[in-house]
């Protein structure tokens, strides 16, 4: 089957003539696991082809900030996007009409959203995700957007969501941009190409439904046992899926 040498997916779902390319003032950055699975459903490379500057980048892990985004970056200019309403995000909370929440790296102090340059975003898996969280350690270094979406995915029934409030990679940065003061147009233009591309999966026949999820092991996982996450360890950010 033929595919897109600009965004990867089958040409029966391509929606790459329509997309326009949106200018705003931050930069996004998506860093995706390199086995990433979805082609058919993905959004990070819809995401950053719609915007002047988004730049997808695939691996398991850089250096530094600077390597990640490509120049000269300062961590305190930039941030790491995640979803809350888990532990990790229980004690810090939108201010009332807000769907996000601008924090420090220490997930405490407020920060000021026109001092940022940039915001990083992961996309994968949540397994993934994790992977990539934890072989970057420069995220830590990074202030966090924490985002509390107000309604579901556009995915609908198309994919099962970890949490009813999960996002898509590309709806998640829209919000994100929004919320952190670029316009509006922005965030319409990247959730009616998103539009397109979903109802061109369905109208292709290419989607079979998701593959059976394995069930997982019962029985609690002890405290430092191979895979969980140290004691005292700081959260990973949730990534959209």
């Amino acid at each position: 089957m033929d595919s897109c040498a600009r965004c990867g997916k089958p040409m029966a779902v391509c929606v790459c003539a329509e997309v326009t390319p949106q200018p705003t003032r931050l930069r996004v950055v998506v860093l995706q696991h390199p086995q990433e699975p979805d082609v058919l459903l993905g959004s990070a490379k819809l995401a950053t082809l719609g915007l002047a500057r988004g730049v997808l980048r695939v691996g398991l892990s850089w250096p530094n900030l600077s390597k990640a985004v490509g120049d000269a970056a300062e961590p305190s200019r930039w941030a790491v996007v995640h979803l809350g309403g888990k532990e990790s995000s229980r004690a810090i909370v939108a201010e009332p009409g807000k769907a996000l929440a601008l924090v420090d790296r220490h997930g405490a102090g407020e920060v000021d959203a026109s001092k940022l340059d940039g915001v990083i975003v992961l996309d994968g898996t949540w397994s993934q995700a994790k992977t990539l969280w934890w072989r970057n350690a420069w995220l830590l270094k990074l202030n966090r957007v924490v985002l509390f979406p107000k309604r579901p995915s556009a995915y609908g029934k198309l994919r099962r969501e970890p949490r009813r409030e999960c996002l898509s990679t590309l709806e998640a940065i829209g919000l994100t941009l929004t919320e952190l003061g670029e316009p509006a147009d922005v965030e319409a233009s990247l959730l009616a190409s998103f539009d397109r591309q979903l109802a061109a999966v369905k109208a292709s026949g290419l989607y079979k439904g998701e593959a059976p999820r394995r069930p997982r092991p019962r029985g609690p996982k002890k405290a430092g046992a191979k895979g969980a996450p140290p004691t005292g360890a700081p959260p990973k950010p949730e990534p959209a899926a």
